[in-house]
C-alpha cells in the first residue's frame, strides 16, 4: 500500500475563506468562479492572484472579450490587496480578444499554452471563460469540441503544476450538463439577491475535491479591503449539551454575579458561567440598566465585557450609573467595549464573526446584546425569515467560547399570555429573567422574577424592584397577593401582604 501524499493548502489572502475552503486551496487544483454579472468574481479571482503571486510564483491572467486589462486594473487598484509592484514582474496580463474573434476554441487553447509554456505560472486565470465559450461556440464545431477544449484544458495546466481559475457568468441551471463542472476540482459559487432595501452576497463551496469544506451559503461583503467571507456557523459536537441519559454527571458550574446580591440569590447563587441569559420585559422595565451592572460587576472581578448595541445609540449609555461609575468611564477605561451595529443588512454570521473578534482581542468573559428586538431589524429581511435557527447557532458558539451571554427583549405586558421573547426563541436561552409592570394600591410598580435556570434549583418569588441612581435596588418577595401577573391582585384573606418597597439588603455585596 502506496504511502498518502498531502495536498498542500494555499492561504487564499481572502479573509474567512480559507475556513470555508477546509484549510486553503488545493494547490494545482483546477477550480471555476461562477456567479451572475456583478457578483464580485472577478475581484475574488484577483484577491486570490495578488496574495499567491510572487516572483518565484508568477501569475497570467488571461483576458477575454469583457473589461480590457487597461480598464480592469483602474478599477482593481482601488482595493487594498492591489500590489502595483507585482504587476508586469509576478503578473502579466494577456488579452487574448484576437484568438476569441478569428479561431475559436482550440486557438485559444493555443495561446494559452503557448504562454504557459513560456512563463511556466504557478497562477493561471482565464477572465472571462464563460464568453470566450459562447463565442466560440457560434463557429461551426463538432458536437464534442467543447467538453474536448475543457478536458484539454485541464490536463495542460494541471500537468505544468498550475493553479487555475476560470470566471465565469453562469446561472444554477447551467450546473447539471455543462463539461466544465465535471472536471472542475473547485467550485465556488457567488450570489447577489436583492430583497427590499438591502442587497446581501452569498458565497458556496459546491466542490473542493478531497478537502471538507463548510456546507451552506455563508456571507461575504466587498469593501476597500477587497472580499471578506463570513463562515456560516456550524454547532461542534462539543458545544451541545451532554445528553440526560448518558450517565455521566455534569460538573457544577462556577457562579457569575449579577451585581445585584438578591438577584443572584434568586438565580441560586448567580448566573452559573458560560449560560446564556434572556432578560425580558416591556419598554422602561429596566432591561437595559440590569444589563449594564451585569458587565460593570465584572470589570470589578477583572472579566472585560462586551456591549453589543442594535438599538440605542452608544452614548445613550453613557450615563448610565453602575457600581459607582458610569458607563462612559468603564468604556473609556477600556473595561468594556461597545459594538454597535445599525445597518439594515447584516446577517447573523457577520455579526458573530464582529463580536468573536472582540471577545478574543479583549479577553472578554461576559457580552451583552441590547436588544434582541433590535438585532433582527438589523438582519437584511432573507436572515429575519430564519432568525430562531440562527440565533441558536450564534448563542452555541459564543457560550462555546466560554462567555456569560446577556440578551434583552423587548416584550408588551400582557395579562392574557405569559411571553417571554418575540418569535418564541426563550426555548434557545439557558436562563430567563422577566421584568414586568404591576398595579399594587393605585401605583405602578416594578416586578422581577426568575423563569428558569436550566440544570439549577432557583428562587421562584416575584419581587418589587426601583431604578435609582445607585442603579436596581430588589425589595422583599410580594407575599400575600395572588393574581399578580393576570392585572388583578387581590390580597389573600387572612394573610398580610409583603412590604414591596426597597430590600434593607441593598443591592451590591
Amino acid at each position: 500500500m502506496t504511502d498518502k501524499v498531502p495536498i498542500r493548502q494555499l492561504p487564499t489572502g481572502v479573509p474567512g475563506l480559507d475556513a470555508v475552503l477546509g484549510g486553503g486551496l488545493p494547490e494545482f487544483s483546477f477550480n471555476l468562479i461562477a456567479g451572475a454579472p456583478g457578483s464580485g468574481k472577478t475581484t475574488l479571482a484577483q484577491q486570490i492572484m495578488f496574495a499567491l503571486a510572487e516572483p518565484g510564483r508568477p501569475a497570467l491572467y488571461f483576458t477575454v472579450l469583457g473589461e480590457p486589462p487597461v480598464k480592469m486594473l483602474r478599477y482593481q487598484q482601488q482595493f487594498a490587496f492591489f500590489d502595483a509592484s507585482k504587476v508586469s514582474d509576478s503578473i502579466r496580463f494577456i488579452n487574448v480578444a484576437e484568438e476569441v474573434l478569428k479561431g475559436g476554441l482550440s486557438q485559444i487553447l493555443k495561446r494559452i499554452v503557448q504562454e504557459v509554456e513560456a512563463a511556466s505560472p504557478s497562477i493561471v486565470v482565464v477572465d472571462s471563460f464563460r464568453t470566450a465559450v459562447r463565442t466560440a461556440e457560434r463557429r461551426p464545431a463538432g458536437p464534442f469540441e467543447m467538453e474536448q477544449f475543457v478536458q484539454d484544458l485541464g490536463i495542460h495546466l494541471t500537468g505544468w503544476q498550475a493553479t487555475t481559475f476560470l470566471v465565469g457568468e453562469y446561472v444554477t441551471a447551467e450546473n447539471v450538463e455543462n463539461p466544465i463542472f465535471t472536471v472542475a476540482d473547485g467550485l465556488l459559487w457567488l450570489y447577489q439577491s436583492v430583497d427590499r432595501n438591502s442587497v446581501v452576497r452569498k458565497m458556496q463551496v459546491v466542490k473542493c475535491r478531497g478537502q471538507a469544506s463548510i456546507p451552506g451559503l455563508h456571507t461575504f461583503r466587498i469593501t476597500e479591503g477587497g472580499i471578506q467571507v463570513f463562515p456560516r456557523v456550524i454547532v461542534a459536537a462539543e458545544e451541545m449539551p451532554e445528553p440526560a441519559s448518558s450517565g455521566v454527571r455534569p460538573r457544577p458550574r462556577p457562579r457569575v454575579s449579577t451585581g445585584i446580591e438578591p438577584l443572584d440569590e434568586m438565580l441560586g447563587g448567580g448566573i452559573p458561567a458560560g449560560y446564556s441569559v434572556l432578560v425580558a420585559g416591556p419598554s422602561g422595565s429596566g432591561k437595559t440598566v440590569l444589563a449594564t451592572e451585569f458587565l460593570a460587576e465584572g470589570t470589578r472581578r477583572g472579566e472585560p465585557g462586551i456591549l453589543a448595541v442594535f438599538e440605542k445609540r452608544p452614548r445613550e449609555y453613557s450615563e448610565i450609573v453602575a457600581k459607582g461609575k458610569t458607563l462612559g468611564r468603564l468604556v473609556a477605561e477600556h473595561q468594556i467595549t461597545v459594538i454597535q451595529s445599525r445597518p439594515l443588512d447584516l446577517s447573523i454570521d457577520e455579526t458573530l464573526h464582529e463580536l468573536t473578534t472582540a471577545i478574543r482581542r479583549h479577553n472578554a468573559r461576559r457580552l451583552v446584546i441590547d436588544s434582541l428586538s433590535g438585532f433582527e431589524l438589523a438582519l437584511a429581511p432573507t436572515f429575519r425569515e430564519d432568525f430562531r435557527e440562527s440565533l441558536y447557532r450564534m448563542v452555541a458558539a459564543l457560550t462555546g467560547l466560554g462567555v456569560t451571554v446577556m440578551m434583552t427583549a423587548e416584550l408588551e405586558d400582557s395579562y392574557v399570555d405569559l411571553r417571554f421573547s418575540p418569535h418564541g426563541t426563550a426555548f434557545l436561552t439557558d436562563a430567563i429573567i422577566m421584568q414586568r409592570y404591576i398595579e399594587l394600591q393605585g401605583q405602578l410598580k416594578r416586578i422581577i422574577a426568575v423563569v428558569k435556570v436550566r440544570g439549577s434549583a432557583h428562587k421562584k418569588e416575584l419581587r418589587a424592584f426601583e431604578i435609582t441612581e445607585d442603579g436596581i435596588v430588589v425589595g422583599e418577595a410580594l407575599g400575600g397577593y395572588v393574581g399578580l401577573l393576570t392585572g388583578h391582585p387581590e390580597v389573600t384573606k387572612g394573610a398580610a401582604p409583603a412590604a414591596h418597597g426597597r430590600s434593607p439588603r441593598r443591592r451590591g455585596r
